[in-house]
Formats: C-alpha cells, structure tokens, sequence
C-alpha cells in the first residue's frame, strides 16, 4: 500500500489516497538486479492488479528482467474507497499522481486493458519524456457515432437496471468473469470476487461504467477524444493482444485502434475473449516484444522496430521500385490494344456445357478501368481493404484487378472455410468494403460481417434495404464508364499490400496471408517460369487461386460449371466441356475434383475426349496426389504432362514434380537405389527461384534452433525462401515471428527430408508428429503403406497419450466404409498393423471410420489433431460416435 497526495479536481486540495499496487521491484532489488525498464500495468472495470500476475512472475525471472508495477485503481481492488465520483480524466490524473509518489521515470512501458486501456494511453500521452512503448489487451479509445454501443454496455447503462446490476448485486462480475474461455478455476473466480464483496465495496464498478461516454454529450467524451487523436501522433512501439470473442470490444474497435496507431505488432489469439490475459498466456508474447523492443528511444522509427520483430509492416514504402517490376495487370492492357484484343480472355460455364458468358481482353480491360473509377468515387482508395464474396468468374475478375489497380488490399476468403471459418476471417481482416453476391450479403446481413456492403448485380430497393446493400458493381461501372478522364494511374508501388489471402483451415482456425503487389507479380512469374504459362495458355480452374491468376499469365480463363466452395463437385462432362470451349492446353484441378472426374468419365462425350486429348499440362494441388491416381487421369488426358506443385497458402508453389519423376522416385524407393528416398511424398525439388531446406528434428518431435541443412536423409521442418513467400501473416504478431525464427526462411510446418539427388520428401505437419517411447514417428511413409491395402481409402496415422510415451494410431477409412466409427475388426488391424511395420512403424491400436474428417477447401486434408481426440476418448472406453 502506497499513501498519494491527489492532486485530482474533485479532492479537496491536500487529500491524501491510499493505492494498493503489485509492484516485483523490492524482489529485483533484493537479488541486486537492475531492471531493464518497468511495466505499468493498469486493470479495467471489474477487476483489479491480481489480473497482471503472469507479468509480475515473468518480469522477475526474464532473462533481462523488468520490474512491473500493477495497480489497483481508486475505489477499485484492495485501494481505497473515496466515496466520490471520478471521471475518465481524474483517473488518468490519479495514475500520474501515483507514478509521480512512485518516482517512476522512463523507461516505462504502458499496459492496459478494458478502460485500464484507455487511463494508461491517457497517461502515456501525458507523460512522452518517460515512455518508450505502450501494450494494449482489449480495449476502446473511439465510439463510431454511427454504432451504437454494444448490448452488454447498454444493458448495464440501463437506468432500472445500471445501480442493481453493477453495486447493489455482484451481476456485473459474475458475468464479466463468465466472458472467460476456457471457464476460470473456481480458485481464480474468488480471488477476482474478493475485492468487492459488499454493495459498498462496488461502488467504483457502478461509477466505472456510468463514465463509458457513450455519445458527445457524455461529460468523459472530450477526454476519451484527446486520448484518441493524441495517439495519432504517439510514435514509440505498441502492441495489441486481442480476443476476438469480446461481445464488448470486438474487432471493430481493434480496427480503429490499428488506424490511429498503424506501426503496431498486433496479435489475436482466436478463440479468446475479453479476458485474453486470462484465456491465453499474453506473458510470452509480451517478453518476446520487449526483448525487441524494450527500453528503445520513442524516436526510433516505428516501421524498422516492425520490421525488427517480424511483425506487420515488413516493408518499406521508401523502398523504390524493384527494376523490372511489372504489376499484376501488366499483359491485360497489352493484349487488349493488340491483336487478340477480341479473343476471348474469360469465360463462365453453364450447367447444359454452353459459355454462359464471356469477355474479350479489350473489354476486360475497360471493364476493369470502368469499376476502378466508380470504386474511386465510392470511397475505395489505397490502403482500403475489400472484401471479394464472388464466386470466380467474369465478376470475380473484374472486381479484383479493378481493386488491384486502385491500390486497395482484396480479402479473399473463399466459401470453402464454412459460415464459421468465413465468419472469424472476415471479422479478423475487418474489411472496409464487401462485394458480394445476393447469398453472399445475405450472411453479411445475418452475422454481422464488416464492411460497406456492394451487390454484384442491381436489386429491388425493398432488398438492398433489408441487405444494407448501398450501390452496385453494375452501378459503379456505369459511373466510372463517364468519367474515362479519372481512371487509375497504371503505377503502384511494389511494396504495398495488395491480398490478404486466407488458408484453408485444415489445421487450425484459417489465417490471413498478406502479399504485397511485389510478391503476387513473383508469384506469377513463378508459375510462368516453371510451368511454361505464358500468354496464349487456355486455362480451365478447377481452383479459384488460379482462375484469378490465369489473365495476370495472359491466359484464356475458363471457370467449369461446378460448386467452387467443394472441389469434388467437379464432373469429368463439366471438364470436358470447359475445354471443349476454350481449346483448353492447361487445367487446374484439386486432387478431389481429380478423383470425382475419374467417378463421373464415362458421362463425356466423343467431343469431349477430343477435347481433354488437347490438354497438355495439368497441375493438382493442396494435397498429395497418389501415383495410382494420376496414373487413371494420365489415360483421360493422354496427351498431358501431369504436374502436383507441393505449397501453400503463404507460398505458392515451392517445389514441383511430374508423373514420371513420381515413378522414378517411388522405384528408387522400392530398390533403395538412391539415400533418402521413401517415407513420404515426393514432391520434387524446388521451383524457378525458390530454395529449400529444414531443420532437424529433436527428440520431443520439434524443430528448435536455426540449424539448416539439405543433406540426404535428415528430417525436420521445411524452411523456404523466395520471392513470392508471403509478406507476414495478418494480425498473428506471434505466428509471424516464429514462422521467420530462421532469418530469411519461412517456417512451413510441414516435416520432410532431402534424398541423395536433391528431391524433397514430405512425411506430414510438424504439429501431427508422433512422439512415442524412444521414436518420432512422421505420420505419411506409415498412411501411404496402409493405402497401398485394397482394403483402405485413406489412412490417419495419429498419436495418444502424453508427450514422449504416445501410442501410434492408425485410423482408417474403409473399402467399403464402414456403418460406423469404432474399432478395426481384427482381420482388417492385422493387415493395418502389418502394412504399417513393413515402413517401419509399429501401431498400437486400429481404429475404422465412414469417412475421415478432411478441410472443406481441398476435401483432402485430414483433420489428424480431431483424429487424437476422438481416438483418445474411444480407446479409453467412451462412445465412439463420429469424429
């Protein structure tokens, strides 16, 4: 307990206040360690200092410690109750008057949440000699006039029921501390309880919530507006720790936060709430920031500490222009002024095999300069990020070079993540704008999804109401089409965001994958380079990636008639006929939509064969394609070399191999001709202008340190580096840094090993190693032998039990499926088991399931992390259910 003299407003002048604080700092000094800096850490409304516990325990014991000194606020926590009424700008005074008894000088990094937020930026800005950082967890310095509050506030604001809710019950607790996701121990609870037991103890908390200035009459609004403008110009390092799942600070507020201070390291923790410090441990990410950040000049640049500590802003905008860069768009305008300006450039399908419609190049081109224009004068500008909800096509098309060139950022979350995982990426990236199709605004409507809403097409006026719908693309194009005269320069600077582009979810919550207009212009010429793309090619998309690609490549682009959100949707008559219309050469195909068109080949006509006898490249991707498969494929397309790129969402492609080099290697496998070959998939050796290598896994199955290598016959995580890897992951401060923890590498987590003659074998993700007694299994040298068994569709290999002592679980997917999930017979465990040992690993128990739980995008990937589970729950007696 500390004694302050106030020097507040509303205190008679020499009043003296009482604060209770945690404060690490006599613990520094009896161990005679000098602090690096101190953590002033400051709780919101209802809680207290015992919310900053972990920091307290880490600062003492980091490496280069910090002293942290959390307080309780007046009239909150163990401090004292006054009995007056303080406002947003009294409290910030009251903080300063504290620090002042404290003697506290620089440096000082802030940390805040809930109002704790807002009090200690007001402290920071008042305070710029001594700050040299500030972190924020969950908090609001703006309330859009056009927003109402959120409900729970509202509730609590409420005359009949603000003064029962917040002081006269303990509700108002009770229901914060519910926010908690997993649920607090009944220990933590009590401890967060303890400070405000009594009706008279609680005042602050009803106080607290009467100051929220909800409009500009509030009497706390002009306070809450200087903290808000005065940040714009707060340059030291700042960092935000989120919970997305906060019914009080959502996104939304995140949103504005990163607008005032845009060189911040941002990280969300999905799935956490507003409680985030207690839903997630925020002490490792905090002290990993500081060893960066901590105890800098509040001079230093903003966007090199960034760059530093491998969060966003990675790039310079300074940087001049690469030589030789060409943006995306840069053959659209060629071919529309030259001769092939009316040959078709992109084409949908019907359903009855017909074009359904079509653009040439020359009007592609103006389509696109068109909508730019009106996108212009609708408010979408640089920087402005947009939301594409269309299915690809023409419209598709259209609206992502138009955005593209105006130097907007376009969020592609395509429908194949489900209503849940599109819901978390669109509320993550918080788009400014979203065009969508009817269905599309529809959801947007229902759940909420940001962003100012566009249609593609025109509706009625009772629709765009009910829809929130405020023009259309038709509509912007028409406008734009008049004014030819402020059409978009053709210049764009290389280092500027130009995609946030999501993965498919397959293991974990989807994540947003951002490309500057440099790393998509590689991304191209990549692709170009490897496969012989160039301008010419007609494509048929099977994948929405690479209809998008296809005019950037100069390539005739065709998207089938199919369900784009289900790859295996993809019919062998739809293929055909996408060709037959194109005199398709080249086809992109999931490996889904590959087994589907085997299923469905007897349906294609004799026009249709010749047409499929056209192709002469084909590429499948976003999972291994076995050689049996391709092989069936190889005598539907005969006269097509068959390709299977191995990469993902943040680099695309990596490395890639041919039919022929899969059977090459799969036979020095088989005679073990060649050191390294076998236990995994081949997947070739790296692409025009990538490099590969991995890091050697240890014993507990991780990949630690910075140790590369490409020898023969070493596994461990699969490290690239190229042009097109992706900038840096959207709002995942944490991700980002550790997938560039080996500078100059992006970490896949993916596992795999070199063999003798430089090809890369993939033996599955880092994260679905099995450690068991004395071995680190790598789950698909084991799954590939299982599915050799004619017996067997698709096998999991998983483990169970605690780290270091799992069993190996083989779960699999039967020939026929099985009625129901539960475990192998035991005629169908022994052969497992056997096909197992023969690559080398031993499997404790078989489980049999209908069908394995595979990601929504590739209908490939399996799910192994739900696999655990659920065989962990069976083989401990429980019922089997489904997976």
């Amino acid at each position: 307990m500390i004694d302050v003299r106030s020097t507040s407003a509303v205190e008679e002048p020499g009043t003296v206040r009482r604060w209770h604080l945690l404060d690490n700092g006599s613990q520094l000094s009896r161990r005679g360690v000098a602090p690096v800096g101190t953590l002033l850490c400051v709780h919101g409304n209802p809680t207290w200092s015992y919310l900053w516990r972990t920091l307290l325990a880490a600062g003492s014991d980091a490496a280069h410690p910090w002293r942290v000194v959390a307080v309780d606020q007046l009239d909150m926590g163990y401090s004292e109750r006054g009995g007056t009424f303080r406002r947003l700008a009294d409290r910030i005074n009251d903080l300063g008057d504290l620090t002042d008894a404290l003697g506290l000088e620089g440096p000082v990094v802030t940390v805040g949440h809930d109002w704790g937020g807002v009090i200690s930026l007001g402290w920071a800005l008042a305070h710029p000699r001594h700050v040299t950082g500030v972190v924020l967890t969950n908090t609001a310095v703006h309330q859009p006039s056009d927003s109402a509050v959120p409900p729970a506030l509202r509730l609590a604001l409420h005359p009949v029921v603000h003064r029962w809710g917040t002081t006269t019950s303990d509700a108002f607790l009770r229901v914060t501390h519910s926010l908690a996701n997993p649920p607090l121990p009944a220990d933590i609870r009590k401890a967060y309880m303890a400070p405000y037991r009594g009706a008279r103890r609680r005042d602050g908390v009803g106080n607290f919530v009467a100051d929220i200035p909800a409009d500009a009459s509030h009497p706390s609004f002009p306070a809450l507006n200087r903290v808000a403008e005065g940040l714009r110009g707060l340059k030291v390092p700042a960092l935000m720790l989120w919970g997305p799942r906060d019914p009080i600070f959502s996104d939304r507020y995140l949103k504005d936060l990163i607008s005032r201070l845009p060189h911040a390291d941002v990280h969300r923790f999905e799935g956490a709430g507003h409680l985030v410090a207690e839903d997630r441990d925020i002490a490792t990410p905090v002290f990993q920031w500081l060893a960066v950040h901590g105890g800098v000049s509040g001079s230093e640049s903003p966007a090199a500490e960034a760059t530093a500590s491998g969060g966003q802003g990675l790039n310079d905008a300074a940087e001049p222009p690469s030589a030789g860069f060409r943006p995306l768009w840069d053959l659209l305008g060629e071919l529309a002024a030259g001769p092939a300006k009316a040959d078709i450039a992109v084409a949908e399908m019907a359903q009855d095999g017909t074009v359904s419609r079509s653009l040439s190049w020359q009007q592609l081109d103006r389509n696109i300069l068109d909508l730019a224009a009106g996108l212009r004068e609708a408010g979408v500008g640089s920087g402005s990020r947009v939301s594409l909800m269309v299915p690809p096509g023409v419209d598709l098309t259209v609206a992502l070079y138009a955005c593209l060139r105006l130097g907007a950022v376009v969020v592609v979350a395509d429908a194949g993540l489900g209503t849940k995982g599109m819901s978390r990426a669109l509320k993550g990236a918080t788009p400014d704008f979203l065009i969508g199709i009817d269905r599309a605004l529809a959801a947007a409507s229902v759940l909420g999804w940001p962003g100012r809403r566009i249609s593609v097409r025109e509706l009625p006026a009772a629709r765009r109401r009910i829809l929130g719908v405020e023009t259309s693309l038709a509509a912007l194009a028409g406008r734009g089409a008049g004014r030819p005269s402020e059409r978009p320069a053709h210049t764009v600077d290389p280092a500027a965001l130009a995609a946030v582009l999501f993965t498919s979810g397959s293991t974990g919550p989807a994540k947003g994958v951002l490309y500057t207009h440099r790393q998509l212009a590689a991304m191209r010429d990549t692709l170009a380079e490897t496969f012989g793309i160039s301008s010419g090619a007609r494509l048929v998309a099977g994948f929405a990636p690479f209809a998008l690609l296809g005019p950037a490549l100069g390539a005739v682009s065709v998207t089938p008639a199919m369900d784009v959100t289900a790859p295996r949707t993809l019919t062998a008559r739809a293929l055909a006929d996408a060709a037959l219309a194109i005199e398709a050469t080249v086809v992109f195909a999931s490996p889904a939509a590959l087994r589907n068109v085997l299923a469905t080949q007897d349906a294609v006509s004799r026009a249709g064969h010749k047409a499929l006898e056209g192709i002469e490249l084909l590429l499948s991707a976003g999972a291994p394609v076995p050689e049996p498969l391709l092989a069936r494929v190889q005598r539907l397309l005969p006269n097509a070399s068959l390709h299977t790129p191995y990469g993902m969402t943040e680099a695309l492609p990596v490395t890639d191999i041919s039919l022929e080099q899969i059977q090459a290697a799969d036979a020095d496998s088989a005679a073990g001709a060649v050191a390294g070959a076998g236990n995994g998939v081949c997947v070739g050796k790296p692409v025009h202008g990538a490099r590969v290598a991995v890091v050697p896994l240890a014993a507990d199955g991780t990949a630690p340190g910075a140790h590369v290598v490409t020898e023969a016959g070493v596994t461990g995580e699969i490290l690239v580096k190229a042009a097109h890897v992706k900038e840096s992951y959207d709002r995942l401060w944490l991700t980002q840094r550790e997938s560039i923890s080996v500078p100059g590498w992006h970490r896949t987590g993916d596992v795999g090993h070199f063999d003798a003659v430089g090809r890369l074998w993939v033996e599955g993700r880092l994260t679905h190693v099995v450690t068991a007694p004395g071995a680190v299994v790598t789950p698909v040298g084991a799954e590939q032998a299982i599915e050799r068994l004619d017996c067997v569709r698709l096998a999991a290999i998983t483990g169970v039990g605690p780290a270091g002592t799992q069993a190996v679980v083989a779960v699999v997917e039967t020939v026929p499926p099985s009625r129901k999930a539960g475990l192998a017979t035991p005629r169908l465990a022994g052969r497992v088991r056997g096909a197992a040992l023969d690559a080398g690993v031993n499997v404790s128990a078989v489980l049999a399931v209908p069908a394995q739980p595979t990601d929504i995008r590739h209908n490939a990937k399996i799910d192994r992390t739900r696999l655990s589970r659920w065989a962990s729950r069976v083989l401990a007696g429980g019922r089997p259910g489904e997976p």
